[in-house]
């Protein structure tokens, strides 16, 4: 197993720990049944299945459409390359992101993700299984790879990640440093640099009226800069008390996992603000 692998799941590990120590991982608030197997299974396929061979779809691609510039990335600065992640993977994403609250079809896909009436280190990779298939994203990292950005994206994901990991769990990093009124500055600086769980909690809001609550907004992933670039930033410093979707039928497993393969009876449409 790659060494960055490694140090990724020794971080999603450690959030673990820290659930399990002060939020309750296995007993979230509002939690049905069918969350945790909904979790179990699209994470399992993500990390086994999908990230793997879209990345490597997205190396064939690049090394067929341009098969003498493989490693030509290779001599290029690492911050040069790092700064092509963040446009190609980071930038995409957040877009990909915005776009699946705004398409229905889309929203489909990737409203499994904010089902659970909660926020945790669980749901980081909840989504449905062709959620993470389709998103330009890794196709374009693994045409990065090809090119030579192998190395800087092994740094790059552990620190994307991290910063994935901590945006999510309910063990709020953030919250005691606001507290500190020489850090205030800092954090100004911070919560527009990067996704924090004040911010990222605040995407993951149920209810619009609590004046927190930012659902079409505050769709970055590593870079929150995205958000302030884009005019979707809403900053408050506070945490939503309820999490989830309003205004929705019930959905099933099968659907949160395998739509369009399986089907609920009613539609879903994308919640309004």
């Amino acid at each position: 197993m790659k060494p960055e692998i490694l140090v990724i799941l020794a971080i999603f590990a450690g959030f673990i720990l820290l659930e399990i120590a002060f939020t309750g991982f296995f007993k979230k608030p509002g939690q049905k049944r069918s969350d945790g197997i909904v979790e179990a299974i699209s994470t399992g396929i993500l990390t086994l299945v999908t990230q793997p061979l879209v990345a490597a779809g997205g190396f064939a691609v690049a090394a067929m459409l341009a098969p003498g510039a493989g490693g030509m990335l290779e001599s290029w600065p690492f911050l040069a390359v790092f700064a092509l992640f963040l446009l190609f993977d980071d930038m995409t994403q957040y877009w990909w992101h915005r776009l699946s609250h705004t398409l229905p079809w889309l929203y489909k896909l990737h409203r499994p993700h904010h089902n659970g009436e909660y926020l945790s280190i669980r749901v980081v990779y909840r989504n449905n299984i062709f959620y993470y298939a389709l998103m330009p994203g890794l196709w374009f990292s693994g045409a990065l790879i090809y090119l030579g950005g192998g190395w800087v994206y092994a740094v790059y994901m552990v620190i994307k990640m991290t910063v994935i990991f901590g945006a999510h769990s309910d063990v709020r990093w953030d919250a005691p440093l606001y507290k500190i009124k020489w850090l205030s500055p800092v954090m100004w600086v911070v919560e527009r640099t990067i996704s924090t769980p004040a911010t990222h909690s605040a995407h993951h809001g149920k209810h619009v009226s609590d004046g927190i609550t930012n659902y079409h907004g505050n769709y970055g992933n590593l870079l929150f800069f995205w958000d302030v670039l884009f005019g979707t930033a809403k900053i408050t410093r506070r945490y939503p008390e309820k999490m989830g979707v309003e205004n929705l039928p019930e959905t099933s497993i099968a659907e949160q996992l395998f739509w369009p393969l399986a089907r609920a009876p009613e539609a879903v449409t994308v919640p309004a603000e």
